[in-house]
């Protein structure tokens, strides 16, 4: 393979039009896989205390969800986020319901 082939392929993988673009590109790219990693690993860490704390709220007669923690944590992300941050929020307690 020439440097001429890698280079587009490169460029072809990253849509930059130069190697230099594209090195930056795919540095971002390694650094965004990492914090996704990162990411997955919060959420699972999330679901797995929000499964004990819906154990306890149950086993005490509770009631598996609480509403008003839920509109606490939406507009906590809606604050912080935006309105994409509700829709990011919705998408974490849905994963955190029901797990018991």
């Amino acid at each position: 393979m020439t440097a001429a082939t890698s280079e587009q392929t490169a460029a072809e993988k990253t849509g930059a039009h130069t190697p230099e673009a594209a090195d930056v590109i795919n540095g971002a790219r390694e650094r965004i896989d990492t914090l996704d990693d990162r990411i997955i690993g919060l959420i699972q860490e999330r679901v797995a205390v929000s499964a004990v704390v819906q154990e306890a709220r149950i086993s005490s007669g509770g009631r598996r969800v609480n509403l008003s923690r839920e509109m606490e944590i939406l507009g906590r992300y809606r604050e912080a986020l935006g309105k994409p941050g509700t829709s990011l929020a919705m998408t974490l307690l849905e994963l955190c319901r029901g797990r018991i």
